[in-house]
């Protein structure tokens, strides 16, 4: 199934986790970086491998994600052996910056992992090809409102035009699912939810993150095909049947390869 929404929960309230995986959402991040006070740090990691242990159920384990704290920083380590202790692989690592720094982290977690790049720097950003062809790395993240503080950008519109083109560009080149796109700050307008899923996707990503359980539904809905894009995957796979040497159009439009592909990941992707 396509992932298309990441919903953070604040890695020191445990009693949320279960809540969290209620939700529609496609992915659930247990963040242990900036939800959390530094001071509360070490009892959010006790407390998170304790419910990992204890009150995970086996069939939610891929849907969880855990955002450790960032290379470097005092927690980090820990964090990561809490991890290789656990049955979690799914790892998101903020300020990503280094493809080094993944395998370390890759390697330290002593078994198979997916790691999530979250770049959120100019740095970042720079490095972001090395990045997307580490071995460990399954995905790229852009953290958007850390990078326009680095990078002294005013606004998250057209202003990241350029950057989000990398992010599309550097997955696609490496191989990768296509990139999560940042968050909304709204919680509560659906309609700009909305509006900020289909950009995102328009673009080139393939999902988004959240940072509450209002959004996840629309932004599912914005990442998924339309009953609309499906009937339209539908007449073209059917023409194709009826004539699979020939040139073929649909909807008084030439249909080539590129389009016949188009179709076909639609159909895959498709869910009722």
């Amino acid at each position: 199934m396509p992932l298309h929404s990441y919903l953070f929960v604040p890695g020191d309230r445990p009693e949320r986790f279960s809540k969290a995986l209620a939700t529609a959402a496609h992915q659930v991040v247990i963040d242990l970086e900036d939800a959390v006070a530094p001071e509360g740090k070490i009892q959010a990691r006790e407390g998170l491998s304790k419910w990992l242990r204890d009150g995970l159920p086996d069939i939610d384990k891929e849907r969880v994600v855990i955002r450790v704290n960032a290379y470097g920083t005092p927690w980090h380590e820990d964090d990561v052996k809490m991890l290789r202790e656990s049955s979690v692989t799914r790892i998101m690592v903020p300020k990503a910056e280094a493809a080094s720094e993944l395998a370390d982290i890759a390697s330290r977690c002593g078994k198979a992992v997916s790691l999530i790049a979250l770049i959120e720097s100019v740095a970042g950003v720079v490095e972001m090809r090395a990045i997307a062809h580490e071995k460990a790395v399954s995905r790229l993240a852009f953290g958007s409102f850390d990078y326009c503080v680095d990078a002294g950008v005013e606004d998250s519109g057209r202003e990241l035009d350029y950057v989000r083109s990398q992010f599309v560009i550097e997955s696609r080149y490496a191989g990768l699912a296509a990139p999560v796109d940042g968050v909304t700050l709204s919680i509560d307008d659906a309609d700009l939810i909305a509006a900020d899923a289909a950009s995102g996707r328009r673009f080139g990503f393939g999902a988004k993150l959240c940072i509450h359980p209002k959004q996840v539904e629309a932004v599912n809905r914005g990442f998924a095909p339309s009953d609309a894009d499906f009937a339209w995957a539908e007449r073209v796979l059917a023409k194709l049947a009826e004539n699979p040497r020939g040139a073929i159009a649909v909807d008084g439009k030439l249909v080539d390869k590129p389009i016949v592909d188009k179709a076909k990941r639609i159909i895959a992707s498709f869910t009722r």
